[in-house]
């Protein structure tokens, strides 16, 4: 008995760990406490288990090792830099400034709101990252307003929750930092894979928008006229914007001919924003009104947050900057754009270092309890258990993707992102490398399929926030003054449900096309294509024919006769001239092989 307990412990580790879990206990210990527990038995046991168990007391000794290859990992400084970033912005108002104007700009149009929540809780996501912020914010600022004006209530619930969740994807997300810490892979890489899933699943859930607009118009009014206060004017905006998109493709024309041309766009994209930003800015300063009132919103409000955006993804992006340097940069522009809104004061910094601390403490002791739990799966050869039970799968790759889908997807039904982060991936990383899946693309699925974690019950985070936010009672509309339902849980969960489904639907729709996650490697480059030129030598004759520069002193080069003054033939092909370079051989390119040749001018013998 103790023989088979001995010889089968990893398995015996693994199901203890997910009892403890859903007993309830923390994360961080329960991962220290099973690794610490499992290593006492396995050292007890290691003589039974057949060389299974590969552990021993002096290798406790590698612990303090252990812990501080997390406490020295640069990667996740980026982690407290991107949740004081997005906290930062939270208090600053900019949500609120986002969601009211983009709100007036899609008000005529049916759904207009929803659109409005979903495309600012994108904007949120590439500036915050982190989830909690985005959806408490739209849920104390939207959802009023989407009550007060008859939206149903369930979508208007999983349209917020659903668009905060868009933080987990969206870089410069918390999750994509771990994860491409834990497949062992570059954060901007995987920050320029997850770019297009993003704003993929943005697309998807604006085309859900606006496919419930049409079956079902009374969910999802317009707003009436008397609540666009910024009034009409869209062809200014249109012409606005037609006049950004001229100057950029003016700017990267010359750019691209005259600079680098990897770098073009960007910096073109760069100049257009902020001339657009500066007239918008001086119209409505100088009073000169060439522009509408609601285009000269739209600019000034857009541009801030989108200037972040470039200034955190586009400087790692570009490779000026590292995803922690990056983070830093965006945790100073934060507080700039803070001080420009007058918002800024010692009660937001305070909140935001608590909160900041609170997560990067959670997320460092759920490290080290990770290490703890690893050092005894690896000693009790779990790696090698889980990656025979995963490459032995039906399938191949395909079958390997979808069973760890599937797995992921259940377990976010009991653990967070962190969690899932921390203890499966780690498992999953070398079964994934050796079927030959390339790693970005597996974390991008693994990170929209993380996603579901936040939406779906009983522990979705996005609908726990809201559900904080959201009214619980009945009230009276400030505006209107009449008497209000509230928002029941059943709403919020029902409203989810939906896009929980588009989600999954995402999930195969990034296995089913990896070149939406391949491309950030760049064009593939076509050997055949290749051109190996030699370079030009002087005093060569020009080429490899002849070696006129040994001549004797006081002659020209390759005047000597025969080519060469110290008695020797030409280097070159038989017969050709002296000094001349040899021909190359007919029916391709250049060869690096220089022609057969013998000693006094004669053909090399065959072989």
């Amino acid at each position: 008995m103790m023989e088979l307990i001995a010889q089968n412990m990893a398995p015996i580790m693994f199901v203890s760990l997910i009892g403890f879990l859903l007993l309830g206990y923390p994360v961080a210990f329960a991962l220290a406490a099973n690794g610490l527990v499992f290593f006492i038995i396995g050292v007890e046991l290691a003589p039974l288990s057949n060389g299974t168990i590969n552990l021993s007391w002096p290798l406790l000794n590698a612990m303090p090792e252990r812990f501080w290859g997390v406490l020295s990992n640069e990667t996740l400084l980026a982690i407290p830099f991107f949740t004081f970033m997005g906290i930062v912005l939270e208090k600053s108002g900019m949500a609120e400034d986002l969601l009211d104007t983009i709100g007036q700009l899609f008000g005529p149009v049916r759904g207009g709101l929803a659109y409005a929540v979903i495309i600012v809780g994108a904007l949120l996501a590439a500036t915050t990252g982190v989830v909690a912020a985005s959806v408490i914010a739209m849920g104390l600022i939207s959802l009023p307003i989407m009550l007060r004006y008859g939206y149903d209530r369930r979508i208007a619930s999983g349209v917020i929750a659903a668009s905060g969740t868009l933080a987990q994807i969206i870089p410069p997300s918390l999750v994509l930092i771990v994860l491409a810490d834990q497949l062992g892979r570059s954060v901007g890489d995987m920050y320029k894979g997850a770019m297009i899933p993003g704003l993929v699943l943005t697309s998807i859930y604006l085309g859900y928008v606006a496919l419930m607009s049409v079956l079902r118009p009374a969910s999802m009014p317009a707003l009436p006229k008397e609540a666009r206060t910024l009034g009409s004017g869209v062809t200014s905006l249109a012409v606005a914007l037609a006049a950004g998109l001229a100057l950029f493709y003016g700017a990267e024309k010359y750019l691209e001919t005259n600079h680098n041309p990897k770098d073009a766009g960007i910096l073109a994209a760069a100049l257009a924003v902020l001339v657009i930003y500066a007239v918008a800015v001086l119209d409505k300063a100088l009073k000169i009104n060439a522009m509408s009132r609601l285009a000269q919103q739209v600019v000034i409000v857009l541009i801030p947050p989108l200037a972040l955006i470039f200034l955190v993804l586009g400087t790692i992006f570009l490779g000026v900057a590292t995803p922690t340097e990056g983070g830093a940069m965006g945790a100073v522009g934060a507080l700039i754009l803070s001080a420009m809104k007058r918002r800024l004061n010692y009660g937001v910094v305070r909140d935001a270092l608590a909160a900041t601390t609170r997560l990067s403490a959670f997320v460092m002791f759920i490290l080290l309890g990770a290490r703890v739990f690893s050092l005894t799966f690896y000693g009790v050869n779990g790696h090698l258990w889980v990656e025979h039970l995963l490459v032995s799968l039906p399938g191949g790759e395909m079958g390997f993707l979808i069973v760890v889908s599937l797995l992921v997807f259940f377990l976010a039904f009991f653990l967070d992102f962190f969690e899932l982060a921390f203890i499966i991936v780690p498992l999953l990383a070398p079964a994934a490398e050796k079927l030959g899946i390339d790693l970005i693309w597996f974390g991008v699925i693994l990170g929209v399929n993380m996603q579901t974690s936040f939406m779906h019950p009983p522990f979705g985070f996005a609908l726990f926030f809201l559900r904080s936010v959201a009214p619980k009672s009945p009230y009276i509309d400030k505006l209107t003054g009449k008497l209000t339902d509230p928002v029941k849980t059943s709403h919020i969960y029902w409203g989810a449900v939906p896009f929980v489904f588009i989600q999954i639907i995402m999930i195969g729709i990034v296995i089913a096309f990896p070149g939406m996650v391949m491309h950030y490697k760049g064009k593939a480059v076509d050997p055949s294509t290749i051109e190996l030129k030699l370079p030009e030598m002087p005093g060569l004759g020009g080429g490899l024919g002849g070696l006129g520069g040994f001549g004797a002193p006081g002659a020209a080069p390759g005047s000597a006769p025969g080519g060469m003054g110290l008695g020797l033939p030409p280097l070159g092909a038989p017969g050709a001239p002296t000094g001349a370079p040899a021909t190359p051989p007919q029916g391709g390119g250049a060869s690096l092989v220089p022609a057969p040749m013998g000693l006094g001018g004669l053909p090399a013998a065959s072989n």
